[in-house]
């Protein structure tokens, strides 16, 4: 057996932040490379993160973009959500109709628990293979919705979690800004994700993103650091 890819989580710092987990999962690998999970609320600013980590040459597999794929025209997936949700979820041409299948599942728990188990177990297929064959020391695995859906049980070849933290009222502002919508809608996408503390609660690393967005380029540079360091080589 191989030596674990990461080495026991370091102290917290002020805005970085580091915490230990008695239950973290070690995995042995053919390839050297960590998998970090990136997630946050909405508006809290992870695409921002995400962006800095691959302009740095660090391999961003997006769960949004193997969301769209897993349900593409003609694909089985789609089928899947087909059969369950009937045909006036598609567009003219054959095509999900994304606005229409996001109003069926908003305020319906039991349909959207219909849909992440089509999507999900897809999704999740689709990022560990890119994760797991990508060069680097480290890899990200750019998770929105990583606590809502199943956080490190549904995930547990992540080796750690990087969670983009915002407070509630500046994530309300930004999204208000953001979308142009109005203040209900806006306490209605929050209410919908998990919550601020939830989130927190599966963090190994934490940027707190309540300045500018230039100030995350040092937070994202010391990150780079720290995983190519904790990385096996």
């Amino acid at each position: 057996m191989g030596e674990p890819c990461c080495h026991p989580r370091q102290p917290r710092t002020d805005t970085v932040a580091t915490r230990s987990k008695a239950n973290a999962l070690l995995h042995n690998r053919a390839m050297g490379a960590c998998i970090i999970g990136l997630t946050g609320g909405v508006a809290s600013g992870k695409s921002e993160v995400a962006r800095r980590f691959a302009a740095l040459g660090v391999t961003v597999a997006d769960a949004d973009a193997a969301a769209r794929e897993a349900v593409a025209l003609d694909s089985d997936g789609l089928a899947e959500v087909v059969a369950a949700f009937g045909d006036n979820v598609l567009q003219v041409d054959g095509a999900l109709d994304r606005r229409a299948m996001r109003a069926r599942v908003f305020d319906d728990a039991a349909a959207r628990r219909r849909l992440e188990a089509i999507v999900h177990p897809r999704v999740r297929a689709a990022l560990h293979a890119a994760c797991a064959k990508a060069p680097g020391a480290y890899a990200i695995a750019a998770i929105p919705l990583l606590a809502e859906s199943g956080g490190r049980d549904a995930w547990p070849w992540l080796d750690r979690i990087l969670v983009i933290d915002v407070p509630l009222p500046l994530q309300r502002t930004r999204l208000l800004q953001r979308d142009g919508i109005d203040a209900a809608l806006a306490d209605r996408m929050i209410a919908a994700q998990a919550s601020r503390l939830d989130r927190l609660a599966i963090a190994d690393d934490v940027i707190v993103n309540d300045g500018a967005l230039e100030a995350l380029d040092g937070h994202v540079a010391a990150l780079d650091a720290h995983y190519c360091a904790l990385a096996w080589r």
